[in-house]
């Protein structure tokens, strides 16, 4: 097992990289908005348009002039005379005068004269044509003016924002059917160990599907990474060392599980010295945090390397420590959330079921499943050794006891940082 000396904190691993690796230019692409979810942006969006461009109905009813309705209630209604109707996706051209209503549908463009709408539940249609009004609208009511939604000029989407759903359907209200993202980090997932084997084939004794590759690749495309399958590599340091030269080709980010950890076949980290060159090599080897304490954090030539734990718990805890906020600076995202100081939406508070103990020293990363027990949420820990898969499969979220915190008690409120 790696000794005390040679571990160091979350934030101490952080700071070592940082201050060795080289952020590089992030390039650019267009894409059309049909494929640009999640992507980030990487310049702002203005509208060259006003939406909507003229004064439309938010409801059904009739567009009327609102004087024409003061006063009016259901004892002493307002009358006035249906001139017609809106057709909708037709420019309204027919002007109302003193007295006038027209029937018009939702969206649909307010005639001249008129500056309000009254819904069709606040009126009824007599006999002969004439519009009973028994409630009064006041201008603007049930009205959405020119520029309301976004105006000529403005901003509408700023550079690093990771475009949703409803950003789509904005870029295409305003006409912006293409937008230049920031290409995605390319991250190379090399899988090593003599037990591993591809997940098609039946194990035989003492062998075991691969796990990792398929959790890592949910993991970088979940940050908005691609991922980049090199394989299933024997202990071996050429044929490692070959892979990882292969994958320093192919992507902008390294990642290797399995042999972080000091034992005779453990050769991620002498892989990565050797191809580290000047300035590069190993960074850290060991961190004080459960699971996931072998984990190495290196540069070969200028690429971040890192060496992941085996055990598919370690490798998640690993990955979101080091890897997710690396290639989500790499893809150019900027969580507006977070600069502002919010707390992150994917956390709930919650109180723990059991008492949890941790050792000293370390920082603890324990899975939970929420349970809701007459209307208080309660985190069960989730308990079983890092190598188990199903640890995180049963789990919504994660608990970090930190580093000078000796475990936790029940019923204590803890905060929960739920799965995607």
């Amino acid at each position: 097992m790696l000794g005390r000396a040679s571990v160091v904190t979350v934030e101490e691993a952080r700071r070592i990289f940082e201050g060795a690796f080289l952020m590089p230019s992030l390039a650019v692409e267009a894409v059309p908005i049909t494929g640009a979810l999640r992507r980030v942006l990487a310049g702002d969006v203005v509208s060259g348009v006003t939406l909507p461009a003229f004064f439309r109905s938010s409801m059904d009813g009739y567009a009327v002039r609102a004087k024409d309705t003061f006063g009016a209630t259901d004892a002493l209604p307002a009358y006035l005379a249906v001139t017609g109707e809106v057709l909708m996706g037709e420019e309204a051209v027919a002007a109302l005068s003193k007295g006038q209503a027209m029937k018009i549908s939702t969206g649909g463009m307010l005639p001249p004269g008129s500056d309000a709408v009254v819904m069709y539940e606040h009126s009824q249609t007599l006999p002969d044509g004439t519009l009973e009004v028994g409630r009064p609208v006041a201008p603007g009511e049930n009205v959405v003016a020119p520029g309301e939604d976004v105006r000529e000029g403005e901003t509408l989407l700023t550079a690093g924002h990771r475009l949703r759903p409803q950003d789509l359907g904005a870029l295409a209200g305003i006409g912006v059917l293409e937008v230049g993202v920031f290409k995605r980090p390319k991250v190379a997932v090399i899988n090593t160990g003599n037990e591993i084997i591809d997940a098609s084939l039946t194990p035989s004794p003492g062998q075991v599907r691969d796990v990792n590759s398929y959790n890592l690749a949910g993991l970088i495309l979940q940050a908005g990474g691609e991922p980049v399958p090199m394989g299933i590599y024997k202990d071996d340091y050429d044929d490692i060392k070959k892979a990882v030269e292969g994958a320093l080709d192919a992507s902008d980010i390294v990642a290797i599980t399995g042999g972080s950890s000091v034992g005779t076949r453990d050769l991620t980290a002498k892989v990565i010295d050797g191809l580290g060159g000047a300035g590069g090599g190993v960074l850290v080897h060991g961190v004080s945090v459960r699971p996931g304490k072998p984990v190495i954090i290196g540069l070969c030539r200028e690429r971040p390397v890192f060496g992941l734990p085996g055990h598919p718990v370690a490798v998640t805890v690993s990955f979101e420590l080091f890897i997710r906020p690396l290639i989500e600076r790499l893809s150019g995202y900027v969580d507006r959330l977070k600069t502002s100081g919010i707390p992150p939406v994917r956390v709930v508070k919650a109180r723990m079921a059991r008492n949890y103990s941790s050792g000293p020293g370390r920082e603890d990363h324990i899975r939970v499943a929420l349970e809701l027990k007459e209307g208080e949420l309660w985190a069960r820990p989730i308990l079983g050794k890092s190598g188990l898969i199903t640890t995180l499969v049963k789990a919504d979220g994660a608990v970090v006891i930190p580093l000078a915190k000796q475990g936790l008690e029940r019923g204590e409120t803890v905060e929960v940082a739920l799965f995607d």
